[in-house]
């Protein structure tokens, strides 16, 4: 179908209305600390078009509309930039969706969830789009959204953590009857799936792996298992001349401070690859030669257990479980396969026997915060293989200080829970949370 033309010439922006194309989509959100629900709105939306268009909105929008942000305006851009399927990102969206505001960005149509989006007065924040004819809707992804991970947080709950994912995948764990549970499991395999996809969200993209060992080696430091690596999804392999490197992390609640990490890693590598002449002329037309171009560099990311970062970390962290946690790394665009139950210390015998074989590089950042008593990354130190990205602007945002802030305004986000419905919230949680809290302190005085 031709493109058609906007209507209204001008608008709020001043300039002559652009082309208005078929496949150029329109999504909007507060997308506050950043998950899989979010990255499931977009990939549905992005397989329904050839552009995918964002629109975040205002901290001051959403206080006014919604209630207050646990994730400032920088740190939703950051996020929503680094998802694979979004084309283009624009910040301080009107919370009421316009229509001269997305033609302006030449989008035909607006993708959302089936659920409903009120303003503060009430209206459907998508009735103009709605009337004219330009509204798309998809599925809202199950069983996850802000408000259920910030009653996590308030409430000090452990429910969602998931012993052995391989089996809850394969319907032998979980909740409901065996066939359930087998139902529950394949759709969990096919979103794994999903977010596997390349940027265009219909063909394979990352793969994915299951790695298999004892809770000593997973956990610890004092074994030397090779384990088994089993493949999820067949994806994306090294291509020829590209360095393989290996993160690895909790990426509980992630956000800005893995992004930036990752961002980083990202560009370290090609630098190194400009240095090395990965971009000279010679090396770029023999990659086209060849059928494509390509960056020097293949990420791959390393998941824990929750039993794993529980160990660690104590009260109830990790927020999300692994299966939440591995979908916010896998729509990650600087993420090119992921391992699912990865080792807390990466062991030679672990990074040696990987489908790749040795990293040419072991990537660590500033993330972190987990109470250690050994060095985890003595064996990539040993092999010369360990990088170390620096302090960056978003060095101190992990899932412990989200939680933080959560905290320090308690109030506020208790009475946002309410106004959605959300029961049980007050004096016995926070005890709960005191308790697991010094219980934690304990353990780490012992260490």
């Amino acid at each position: 179908m031709a493109p058609s033309k906007l209507s209204e010439m001008d608008g709020p922006f001043g300039d002559a209305a652009p082309e208005i194309l078929e496949g150029r989509i329109w999504v909007d959100g507060c997308w506050d600390f950043f998950h899989h629900g979010h990255a499931g709105a977009m990939l549905q939306a992005r397989q329904l078009g050839t552009e995918l268009v964002v629109g975040i909105h205002s901290d001051e929008s959403i206080l006014e509309n919604k209630g207050p942000t646990v994730m400032n305006l920088e740190e939703r851009i950051a996020a929503v930039d680094a998802c694979r399927w979004v084309t283009e990102s624009v910040s301080c969206a009107p919370y009421v969706t316009s229509l001269p505001w997305i033609s302006h960005y030449g989008c035909k149509y607006v993708v959302h969830g089936d659920d409903i989006t009120s303003d503060s007065s009430g209206e459907d924040c998508y009735r103009y789009v709605k009337a004219a004819g330009r509204f798309q809707v998809v599925k809202r992804t199950p069983s996850i959204s802000t408000t259920d991970l910030v009653g996590r947080m308030l409430l000090c709950t452990r429910t969602h953590f998931i012993k052995s994912f391989s089996k809850v995948l394969s319907g032998e764990e979980g909740s409901g009857s065996a066939e359930e549970r087998t139902k529950d499991g394949a759709a969990m395999t096919e979103r794994i799936r999903q977010y596997a996809t390349d940027s265009t969200g219909l063909h394979p993209g990352s793969s994915v792996w299951f790695w298999t060992a004892s809770m000593a080696a997973r956990e610890d430091h004092t074994e030397e298992e090779k384990g088994a690596f089993s493949p999820l999804c067949e994806g994306s392999q090294p291509l020829p001349g590209q360095r393989v490197v290996y993160v690895d992390g909790g990426f509980d609640l992630f956000s800005s401070g893995h992004i930036e990490f990752l961002r980083r890693v990202i560009e370290a590598e090609e630098k190194l690859g400009r240095d090395e002449g990965w971009y000279s002329e010679q090396a770029v037309q023999e990659r086209v030669g060849k059928g494509t171009d390509y960056g020097p560099v293949f990420v791959i990311a390393g998941v824990h257990d929750d039993e794993v970062i529980n160990h660690w970390k104590g009260v109830n962290y990790p927020i999300m479980n692994i299966y939440e946690r591995g979908l916010c790394v896998l729509q990650c665009k600087y993420i090119n396969s992921v391992i699912f139950g990865a080792p807390f210390t990466p062991t030679e015998a672990y990074l040696t026997s990987t489908p790749w074989g040795a990293p040419d590089a072991v990537y660590h950042g500033p993330t972190s915060f987990m109470p250690l008593t050994y060095d985890p990354y003595t064996a990539p130190k040993e092999m010369g293989i360990y990088k170390e990205i620096g302090q960056h602007a978003y060095s101190g945002v992990n899932a412990g200080q989200i939680v933080q802030r959560i905290m320090k305004s308690r109030d506020m986000y208790e009475e946002r829970q309410r106004v959605k419905g959300v029961k049980g919230i007050g004096e016995n949680a926070q005890r709960v949370r005191e308790q697991l809290e010094w219980e934690q302190q304990l353990k780490e005085s012992a260490a």
